[in-house]
C-alpha cells in the first residue's frame, strides 16, 4: 500500500491509488464527478448493490404480497437474523449473538431495561462527560423510569482536555455504586477508540456489567466483543456500512446472557416456531434475536443486504489497513500544506486509538464547512469548533484527499469562509 515517504504532490496521490487494493470497490458506489465526499462517518453513501437489493426486496412484495414473509429471494420473517449472521464478523461475535434491529436509541432503551438491575446500593450508571447526546438521554430516561434522579445516578467520567477520556480515569470511576457502564467504542468528535478489552475486563473484575456504543466504529475498526467479553453492544447501520439514512440499527448481546428476560418485549422477540401462536405468553427466542421488538421494517433492511455482501468481500482487516493509511495521509498533508492557518488535528495520532476520520480544529469551522460545501467538498461539522473529514476506505481515492487540502488551502488563503456565519445550519 505505502511508498517510502510522504510527499505532498498530485503524482503521489495518484500512485497511492494505483496500489489500492481496495480501488475496484469505488466503482460500486455513486459518487458524484463535481462532488468529493467526506461525511461518510455519518451517512455513507448509496452503493449500487445496497440499491439492487432493495429493489429486489421491492420486487418481492410486488410478487408476493403477504406471502413474501416466507416466499421469494429474500424472505422477511428471519430477515433480521440473517442480517445479524453476516454482520456477526464486523463485530467479533458469533451469528446468533447478532441481530438486526430496531435504531441506536431504541436498542439501548432494550439493553438498558434488560441489564440495569439496580440492587442496594448498586444503582447508578457510568458514562462518559463526551458521549453522543442521545446515549445520554436514554440513561436518564430509563433512571427515571426507576425512579433515580439522573443528577445523582447517572456519574459522567470527566475529560482532561475536552477531546478524549481516558481508560484511567473511566477505571478509577468504576466504583462499588456502579451497576451499569455505558461507553462509546469510538468519540464521535474526537475519533479516540477506548480500549473496550481493558475497559470489559475492568468492569468484570469488580463484578459490573458494561456495553459499548459502536455507531462510530462498525464498518471502519475491527471488533472483538466475544472474544473481550463484552456484555452487550448496539449500533446503527448507516455511517461506514452505508445502510442508508434511517436504516435499522443492530445490537450484540454476549451469549451468557441468553435467557436473560428482556426489558422491553415484543412480539418479534419471539421463538421463531412460537411466535404465530399469539399466546398472552411470551416465550422468548434463545438468541440475541430476543431483544428485538416490533416487525422490522423491511424496505430499511433491504439495502444492508448488499452492503454486507461488499463488506464481506472486501474484509474488514483489509479496511480498516486502508482507513488508518489514508486517514493518516490526510494528515501528513494537513500539516504540511495547511501550516500556520489555525488548523489543530484533535484526534488521536496512535493508530490503535483512532477511528475512521479526522477531527480538525479551527475556530472558523462553521465557516469553513460552509465554503468547503460551496467548493463541492461535502465535510461534517460538530460543535463547537470540529470540522469532521472521512475518507472512506470502499470510496475515497488519495487523490480526492489531496484536492481536498489543497481545496482548505485556497479557502484559506483567499480569506473565502468570511463571507458565511460561523454558525452551524440546522443539520450540521
Amino acid at each position: 500500500m505505502s511508498l517510502k515517504s510522504f510527499q505532498p504532490t498530485l503524482e503521489y496521490a495518484q500512485q497511492l491509488d494505483r496500489l489500492d487494493t481496495l480501488r475496484s470497490f469505488r466503482e460500486v458506489f455513486y459518487l458524484k464527478s463535481n462532488s468529493i465526499y467526506m461525511d461518510g462517518n455519518s451517512l455513507g453513501l448509496l452503493s449500487k448493490r445496497a440499491e439492487w437489493t432493495l429493489l429486489e426486496v421491492l420486487e418481492g412484495w410486488k410478487e408476493y404480497g403477504i406471502d413474501g414473509w416466507t416466499k421469494g429471494k429474500y424472505p422477511w420473517f428471519d430477515l433480521s437474523e440473517k442480517l445479524g449472521a453476516l454482520m456477526a464478523p464486523l463485530v467479533g461475535a458469533a451469528a446468533n449473538e447478532v441481530i438486526v434491529s430496531g435504531s441506536t436509541t431504541v436498542n439501548l432503551h432494550q439493553l438498558i431495561a434488560t441489564f440495569y438491575q439496580p440492587e442496594g446500593n448498586r444503582c447508578k450508571i457510568l458514562a462518559d462527560e463526551l458521549n453522543f447526546p442521545t446515549d445520554i438521554y436514554a440513561i436518564q430516561s430509563q433512571l427515571m423510569i426507576q425512579g433515580f434522579d439522573p443528577d445523582t445516578h447517572l456519574i459522567r467520567v470527566k475529560s482532561r482536555d475536552g477531546r478524549f477520556i481516558e481508560e484511567e480515569d473511566i477505571i478509577a470511576a468504576m466504583t462499588d455504586e456502579i451497576a451499569l457502564i455505558i461507553l462509546p467504542t469510538v468519540q464521535y468528535r474526537s475519533g479516540q477508540i477506548l480500549d473496550m478489552k481493558r475497559l470489559t475486563a475492568e468492569a468484570h473484575k469488580r463484578g459490573i456489567l458494561i456495553g459499548f456504543d459502536g455507531c462510530h466504529s462498525i464498518g471502519a475498526i475491527p471488533h472483538s466483543f466475544s472474544e473481550w467479553d463484552v456484555d452487550f453492544a448496539y449500533w446503527c447501520n448507516y455511517k461506514y456500512l452505508n445502510g442508508g439514512p434511517g436504516s435499522v440499527g443492530g445490537l450484540y448481546v454476549n451469549r451468557k446472557h441468553f435467557g436473560t428476560k428482556p426489558g422491553l418485549a415484543g412480539w418479534f422477540g419471539s421463538r421463531k416456531d412460537k411466535q404465530f401462536d399469539l399466546e398472552h405468553i411470551f416465550t422468548p427466542a434463545d438468541t440475541a434475536g430476543a431483544y428485538q421488538m416490533g416487525t422490522p421494517h423491511v424496505l430499511s433492511l433491504a439495502p444492508l443486504i448488499g452492503s454486507l455482501e461488499i463488506f464481506n468481500e472486501a474484509g474488514i482487516e483489509n479496511i480498516r489497513k486502508k482507513s488508518l493509511h489514508i486517514n493518516q495521509y490526510l494528515m501528513d498533508l494537513i500539516e504540511h500544506e495547511l501550516d500556520g492557518m489555525g488548523f489543530v488535528i484533535g484526534n488521536p495520532r496512535e493508530d490503535h486509538r483512532r477511528g475512521g476520520h479526522v477531527s480538525l480544529e479551527h475556530q472558523e469551522a462553521a465557516r469553513i464547512c460552509k465554503s468547503l460545501k460551496e467548493n463541492g467538498i461535502i465535510p461534517d461539522f460538530r460543535a463547537p469548533n470540529i470540522i469532521r473529514l472521512a475518507p472512506v476506505a470502499l470510496y475515497t481515492s488519495y487523490e480526492e484527499v489531496w484536492h481536498v487540502v489543497q481545496t482548505l488551502k485556497t479557502i484559506m488563503t483567499e480569506k473565502q469562509y468570511e463571507k458565511f456565519a460561523n454558525e452551524r445550519e440546522v443539520v450540521a
